[in-house]
């Protein structure tokens, strides 16, 4: 049977772009006329290079080579190449004489391979198989575009990324690469007019075929290519700013975007504090992946880890900012963009079908939006709030584990004119669940202003919050995640610093299960 054709992996892997296949792919743009992603191009790229592979190996690779056929007659020196043993190549180093009773004569081949063995063929044999299955070359299913694309898509793409990014004539917007030398020419009037129609919209984001309807574009010209040329011009002038999901294309004025969208809200302004992560235990680290904080490194999840919900338990600063963090699980519910830090989609409360604008802030990891929302469900720090994927895409579904207003015993803060604060035991009206280990009842949020503002020294706070929690507890023994809640509600913290902190300080003594409690010792 004939040689299945096949490339190994390691072409993939270490499969360079070439100028010639850059210039492949800018004639494919120019015969396409239409603006492609790069995973578009990636198909088109491996298609390409398996045409030219199979051709290659067909023609033997070089010129001086012979496809070895068993009819043929070969002289010591010819050059072969063995379409059935995965078109590998040999040199005919000796013929001698063979004979068979069932075929008659015919001649032995002692072939030299390329991987430095010696194998013998059969040589003028009018009847074999071979002879009639050479002109054919069954692809293996590891050769396939499809396949191919799902083991090394994701490199292939980076790679062609690379060389694209050096390349004067293509320009890329939305995640979609075109000729330059097609766009057509958009004016500052034209782009005056855009504004114009945003300006009208109210900082609700447009489509670009929305805004093409106010401009007037070239007559006749295709409108794929209109809208690119628009789009890559809005995406040059600073007064616009692209803010759609992957997939999708909407513009925004950049004066007319959220405060808390174009800066981080200061409540989840993080000032970084040195730390060792080496020092958190295995314990530690499992429960900073549950607290699901947005500046938790993401390094420990599975990227193909299918995430269809999340619960998250608030901590004050999100709560006072009207966010909801992004940490490395909740990142896989939310939109993503091909190029733009801020996203423009829409939360679905899932209990009203109340629909939300809301921001995704990738570059700094928060959801903005939600500040009316947790008001209108009374929520506290600690209050449970589950994310899951939406049913539309560009949509999310958020949802309160809401319960009839009940008094409850909770943890309360209270601070003093002086700014020092406390906390006790109090019945409070309770409007969801919430996590037994990080709620924490604030009568006013503007009450801990005068905290946050005082900027004490990271050890003293955490030292004064220890302090405070003991005293609710006989044994004066503290949870860790107890610990994270309460400093968060007078400075912005993530876990690791916190608990590298508890587990290095010889001020507080581990008691088990990530309790501490202050080493009246030492104090």
């Amino acid at each position: 049977m004939a040689g299945v054709f096949k490339l190994p992996n390691e072409y993939w892997l270490s499969i360079q772009v070439t100028p010639q296949d850059i210039e492949n792919l800018h004639t494919f743009l120019f015969e396409r006329e239409t603006p492609l992603t790069s995973r578009d191009l990636a198909a088109e790229y491996v298609e390409s290079r398996i045409r030219l592979e199979r051709t290659s190996a067909e023609r033997g690779q070089n010129a001086g080579s012979k496809s070895y056929l068993p009819k043929e007659k070969y002289e010591v020196g010819d050059q072969l190449v063995f379409p059935a043993l995965e078109w590998k190549r040999g040199k005919v180093s000796g013929v001698r004489s063979g004979a068979s009773p069932s075929v008659g004569d015919f001649d032995v081949l002692t072939v030299d391979m390329e991987d430095n063995t010696k194998r013998m063929f059969a040589a003028r044999l009018d009847s074999h198989p071979l002879n009639d299955s050479q002109l054919s070359t069954p692809e293996s299913d590891e050769v396939s575009s499809a396949f191919i694309l799902r083991e090394h898509g994701e490199l292939v793409e980076k790679k062609l990324e690379a060389a694209f990014n050096t390349e004067e004539g293509l320009v890329k917007i939305a995640g979609r690469w075109f000729p330059s030398a097609l766009l057509i020419d958009i004016n500052q009037g034209q782009l005056n007019l855009a504004e114009a129609v945003l300006d009208m919209s109210g900082g609700e984001p447009l489509p670009t075929p929305a805004l093409m309807k106010d401009i007037e574009l070239p007559a006749g010209v295709n409108p794929k290519l209109a809208e690119f040329s628009l789009n890559y011009a809005l995406q040059d002038d600073d007064r616009f700013d692209e803010v759609g999901p992957a997939g999708e294309v909407l513009w925004c004025l950049r004066r007319l975007e959220p405060d808390y969208v174009r800066e981080v809200p200061p409540p989840l302004g993080y000032v970084e504090i040195e730390h060792d992560r080496n020092a958190l235990s295995p314990a530690m680290k499992n429960l900073e992946s549950q607290l699901d904080d947005e500046l938790t490194p993401s390094e420990d999840l599975d990227p193909r880890e299918e995430i269809s919900s999340v619960t998250i338990s608030l901590i004050y600063p999100h709560l006072r900012a009207g966010t909801l963090p992004m940490s490395a699980r909740a990142r896989k519910l939310f939109p993503t963009a091909y190029e733009t830090q801020r996203v423009r989609f829409t939360l679905v409360d899932g209990k009203t079908k109340q629909r939300i604008p809301a921001w995704v802030v990738l570059e700094h990891g928060y959801v903005f939006g939600l500040r009316e929302w947790y008001k209108s469900y009374q929520l506290i720090p600690g209050s449970l709030v589950q994310i899951r994927k939406g049913e539309q895409p560009g949509e999310v579904i958020v949802e309160v584990k809401s319960q009839r207003s009940s008094k409850d015993w909770v943890r309360t803060v209270m601070v003093g004119a002086d700014g020092g604060f406390v906390f006790a035991m109090l019945k409070q009206s309770i409007t969801a669940e919430f996590n037994d280990r990080m709620v924490i009842h604030v009568s006013d949020f503007k009450t801990l202003d005068p905290i946050w503002e005082k900027k004490r020294p990271f050890e003293e706070l955490v030292l004064q919050v220890m302090r405070e929690l003991a005293k609710s507890n006989p044994q004066g023994h503290v949870h860790a995640q107890e610990m994270y809640a309460a400093v968060n509600l007078v400075r912005r913290v993530p876990p690791a610093p916190l608990f590298a902190l508890l587990e290095t300080s010889p001020v507080f003594k581990h008691v088990g299960d990530l309790h501490f409690r202050l080493d009246q010792e030492i104090l």
